[in-house]
């Protein structure tokens, strides 16, 4: 951007902001889909035990180990779910500036906002790394998600309509 007399300081250029988010080490791991579900699988595992031990002391599940279980399965989804958003949320932040005209920026506080219109050859160029880097992520976070979300609802569903 630099060569473009571009006004916007450089830790707020949106191909730098893509650069940082990249190898941010929680924001790295949607970069390939096998890595991301390992991850969010683990974190599954972990709050699906937190879950089964903080669900145990409830007098009303002792009855019922089928209960218990389910609930402790469908409620520690939750953390995947959580992950996979705040991961998407931050994804599609930089693809919107990426794939935006004009960039807005501060150039030493809130209070004195300005606004910087990209030449075409930058708009072109962070287009296309929006196109090609950030939109598969956001892909695969949206596919993520939704699967959770499906497991989530269903269990919603069966402790709504079943009696155990």
């Amino acid at each position: 951007m630099n060569e473009y007399k571009c006004p916007v300081p450089i830790e707020q250029q949106p191909s730098n902001e893509f650069i940082e988010l990249s190898k941010s080490k929680i924001f790295s791991w949607p970069k390939t889909k096998k890595s991301l579900i390992l991850i969010l699988i683990k974190f599954w595992l972990g709050a699906f035990l937190l879950f089964l031990v903080i669900s145990s002391g409830s007098v009303y599940f002792k009855t019922s180990l089928l209960k218990y279980t389910l609930l402790s399965f469908f409620s520690s989804l939750s953390i995947p779910l959580l992950i996979s958003i705040r991961l998407y949320l931050g994804w599609n932040h930089i693809f919107k500036r990426l794939r935006s005209e004009k960039v807005e920026y501060e150039e030493s506080g809130w209070y004195d906002g300005q606004v910087w219109e990209k030449p075409l050859v930058l708009k072109e160029k962070e287009s296309l790394i929006a196109s090609i880097e950030v939109k598969p992520i956001l892909k695969n976070l949206i596919q993520i998600f939704s699967i959770i979300s499906v497991l989530a609802l269903s269990g919603i569903l069966i402790f709504q309509y079943i009696n155990f």
